[in-house]
């Protein structure tokens, strides 16, 4: 006979989900800043001052990483907001550094100029596979698994109730 799982179980599973999530989110970090800013800087048109990414990427990790670990460790019911949402926050050290540069802004759609104002460069990533093409399984992973508890709680609840 085998054992199902208990909602204490599931959690236990979220709960690792999402410290597997912002650890490959931490360490994706670096590669999507060198790639925005090399990106940025051919399409503004000037040139890739490599010396100076290292601050921004320490600056973007410093800016996106606490709250997208914020976010994963928050309680399902609690709504602690969504990790890509933090992470097209953070392109604000990119931007800089690319307005510092020179680099010529890209044309934008209306809709991404009304939605995402701090982002004149769209550094901001659509998917978490924009950031690295390896966090598309662990989000999608940590989302299965945060539905998963939340509908499980709401059935337990429910069943409670009775």
């Amino acid at each position: 006979m085998e054992i199902e799982p208990t909602l204490a179980d599931d959690e236990a599973k979220l709960a690792w989900f999402a410290a597997d999530l912002a650890e490959a989110i931490a360490g994706a970090v670096p590669g999507w800043v060198r790639r925005s800013l090399r990106t940025g800087a051919a399409a503004g048109g000037v040139a890739y001052a490599a010396d100076q990414v290292p601050d921004v990427v320490t600056a973007t990790h410093d800016a996106v990483v606490g709250e997208v670990r914020r976010i994963l460790a928050a309680d399902v019911d609690a709504g602690g907001g969504s990790p890509l949402a933090a992470l097209r926050a953070g392109v604000g050290p990119m931007t800089d550094c690319l307005q510092r540069w020179g680099a010529a802004r890209p044309p934008r759609d209306e809709f991404h100029e009304r939605r995402f104002p701090e982002d004149p460069y769209g550094l901001g990533p659509a998917s978490f596979a924009d950031i690295a093409p390896d966090l598309h399984q662990p989000a999608l992973v940590w989302g299965a698994a945060r539905a998963h508890v939340h509908l499980r709680r709401r059935r337990e609840a429910e069943a409670a109730d009775g």
